[in-house]
């Protein structure tokens, strides 16, 4: 069974990590949301309140096959300022592991070094933070390891595309098709 970390802070945007955490589920991937924010009860930006699997710094990365990081303000810097967030999505991208990021996430990557040379797309506001990446105006973008998308309207192609990833094109379409998305998902890869 494949494994994915979904990282919330202080201000994620909620939609952004739960839509993906309940798509990888029902894919039966084992998908731990992991707080960043130092205590197991964190609050999105819009003031939903969830509780968290674990603290990101207890987490066990070895056996983790993706890593996604949700946008959100104030939620994007704080997952920025966190050291297990970094450490664990620069682990993960040298070890050639997946590594996903939504919104302003994305600015993350960038200011890791992960996006040089990459094809990469964010939020509109945040698409000048992506110094290195060739810059595409796309719902999802997939490079290699690294896959991101433009915000809350591509979250669920995004997290199709991870399911897609984690758990075969077939179970992304039978989800697809479970969750009554008509759009089509053809996503193409950049390398």
């Amino acid at each position: 069974m494949s494994k994915a970390v979904v990282f919330f802070a202080e201000g994620t945007e909620e939609c952004e990590a739960l839509l993906v955490v309940d798509l990888l589920r029902r894919a039966k991937v084992e998908v731990t949301v992991a707080s960043a924010s130092g205590s197991l009860t964190v609050t999105g930006s819009h003031k939903v309140t969830i509780t968290a699997d674990a603290l990101a710094e207890d987490i066990d990365y070895a056996g983790v096959d993706l890593v996604v990081l949700p946008g959100g303000i104030p939620g994007t810097p704080n997952l920025a300022a966190s050291p297990a967030v970094t450490g664990a999505v620069q682990a993960m991208a040298a070890a050639g592991k997946k590594v996903a990021a939504i919104c302003a996430a994305p600015s993350i990557l960038a200011s890791l070094g992960l996006l040089e040379g990459r094809k990469a797309t964010a939020h509109a506001a945040f698409q000048d933070q992506l110094a290195g990446a060739e810059v595409l105006d796309q719902e999802v973008v997939v490079d290699g390891n690294i896959t991101t998308s433009y915000g809350l309207g591509g979250a669920i192609p995004f997290g199709l595309e991870l399911v897609r990833q984690l758990a075969g094109p077939d179970e992304a379409a039978r989800i697809q098709k479970a969750i009554a998305y008509k759009h089509s998902l053809l996503y193409k890869s950049h390398r």
